[in-house]
Parts: structure tokens; C-alpha cells; sequence
């Protein structure tokens, strides 16, 4: 059984196996909408391999990253835009 390790979404603890990605983790957390379009339609996770933006987050104060192309650190705070 793998490693768990505690991070933050939204300022929520959440325990996950470790080698998760934040997609993965935020989702995990209950969260299916990460972030607003800039006409307010909710976005979240899509094509989950980096090309299409969708899941954008907040990660350690800094914004823009894709969730789904960085795996967790213990201690890692994730915040969605659309908390």
C-alpha cells in the first residue's frame, strides 16, 4: 500500500497516496470545478495531459499551474479559483 501524505485544498487537510497528481488530489477533495473562464462558466479538468488549460490552480502561491502535470508534496497548498 503506498505512502499517504497531507496537503491542503482550499485550506482543507486532505491525505492522499503519495505520486498523486494535484488533478487528482483536488478531485479527491470533492472539487470539480478548479477554476472560472473569463466569462464566468466553471472549467475543470479536461484533456488531463497538459494541453488544454483547463485545470489551472493555484499551487504554493503560485497561480496557473496545471494540476494535472505536477504530482503532490507533503505540505503543498492548492487553492481553486473557484473556492
Amino acid at each position: 500500500m503506498p505512502e499517504t501524505i497531507r496537503i491542503k485544498v482550499n485550506g482543507v487537510a486532505v491525505d492522499v497516496p503519495e505520486h498523486t497528481n494535484v488533478a487528482a488530489a483536488v478531485t479527491r477533495a470533492g472539487h470539480v470545478h478548479f477554476r472560472r473562464s473569463v466569462t464566468g462558466q466553471p472549467r475543470g479538468p479536461l484533456c488531463g495531459m497538459g494541453i488544454c488549460f483547463e485545470c489551472r490552480v493555484t499551487i504554493d502561491g503560485q497561480p496557473h499551474r496545471r494540476s494535472c502535470q505536477v504530482l503532490c508534496r507533503p505540505g503543498m497548498e492548492i487553492q481553486t479559483d473557484d473556492a
